[in-house]
């Protein structure tokens, strides 16, 4: 049996048009309506610098209508609109796998569709894993400046609360009624949430209750779960410094905005060829690259100092989670469609 080449099979410009144009389309956050691909931030991956700005209107303020009358010297004052703006961080990433790792098992005529499916879906964890970490650090970040207004932390709850069907649960765990309490820090628009986060610890406690369901859209081979009419996604990183305590996010409409681009100069993809090594058998690595920037609406982000300050010219996944490097850019909580659960 012969073994199928990754030079023989990918083309590298339509390798990398594949990767970039599929990015997260197969994620709960995006067919939620959670994740929103901006063209802005596509365009300002394509130039220089390592962070950008995007600015946005400030909502109309809530304030009572006037009162039309007949009285011509009674002049209506009008109301101004602000501007904001939030800083928007790229990640210049890259991965790579050699043919011993990758090759070796793909033969046939679906070897090109093979790989696809195996560098899209390791960039899709890569994406899931940097947002998640994101999240981490706007939590931490909301605690720490903003009173916690977006979090409802039932971990140090005592005693037992009786839920609706009647069975009765120890107060830090996580239930319905605490979901439906995390939603309620966002008030009258709690119903915009569409999409849910959490641990497979959590996702288990769901399944035993028999309160997970599942479909699956005639225009899609993929099976979504749900849960209270939310998409659920599961992802083990949803966890806390506290050993048993986790984090469950609820994400409205656009609460991610998202761009992937290959990079401005060189390749995104790349195969390279090494005759001489296998005794003349020779090896080939594919390499893949892309520019990311994943940002939370309302937020604006910063570098920091001191121990605080990313190395390097891209955060690593543990710059993300630090709160240190996130702060809310909008003034009021409604504006940020995000809210976070922390039980047992």
């Amino acid at each position: 049996m012969s073994v199928v080449q990754l030079a023989n099979v990918v083309v590298p410009a339509e390798f990398t048009d594949y990767i970039v144009e599929n990015s997260l389309v197969s994620s709960a956050f995006f067919h939620s309506g959670v994740a929103i691909r901006n063209g802005m931030m596509a365009s300002q991956l394509q130039a220089g610098a390592e962070f950008f700005t995007v600015p946005f209107w400030s909502d109309l303020p809530d304030i009572e209508a006037n009162i039309s009358n007949d009285v011509p010297t009674d002049l209506a004052q009008p109301l101004g609109i602000t501007a904001a703006s939030q800083v928007v961080r790229k990640a210049f990433l890259n991965g790579s796998w050699g043919e011993a790792s990758l090759a070796s098992e793909l033969s046939g005529s679906s070897a090109l569709q093979r790989i696809q499916d195996r560098v899209q879906a390791w960039w899709d964890r890569q994406f899931e894993f940097r947002l998640v970490a994101t999240m981490l650090g706007v939590l931490y970040s909301n605690v720490a400046n903003n009173g916690g207004d977006m979090v409802n932390d039932i971990s140090g709850a005592t005693g037992t609360i009786t839920l609706n069907n009647g069975v009765t649960v120890n107060a830090n765990a996580f239930n319905g009624q605490a979901v439906v309490d995390t939603a309620l820090t966002i008030g009258d628009r709690l119903e915009d949430f569409k999409c849910i986060a959490v641990h497979s610890k959590i996702y288990g406690e769901m399944l035993k209750n028999n309160e997970v369901e599942f479909f699956k859209p005639s225009e899609s081979s993929l099976v979504f779960k749900t849960y209270k009419g939310m998409l659920l996604t599961i992802d083990d990183n949803l966890t806390t410094a506290t050993p048993g305590v986790y984090v469950t996010i609820l994400f409205g409409p656009g609460a991610i905005g998202y761009a992937v681009a290959p990079p401005r100069t060189g390749y995104g993809t790349e195969i390279h060829r090494f005759p001489q090594q296998g005794n003349g058998g020779g090896s080939t690595i594919l390499f893949s690259r892309l520019n990311l920037s994943l940002h939370p609406l309302g937020m604006s982000w910063s570098d920091g100092t001191g121990a605080n300050a990313v190395v390097g010219p891209s955060p690593i996944i543990s710059d993300l989670a630090n709160p240190a490097h996130w702060t809310r850019a909008v003034a009021q909580r409604k504006s940020i469609p995000v809210a976070f659960l922390v039980s047992r």
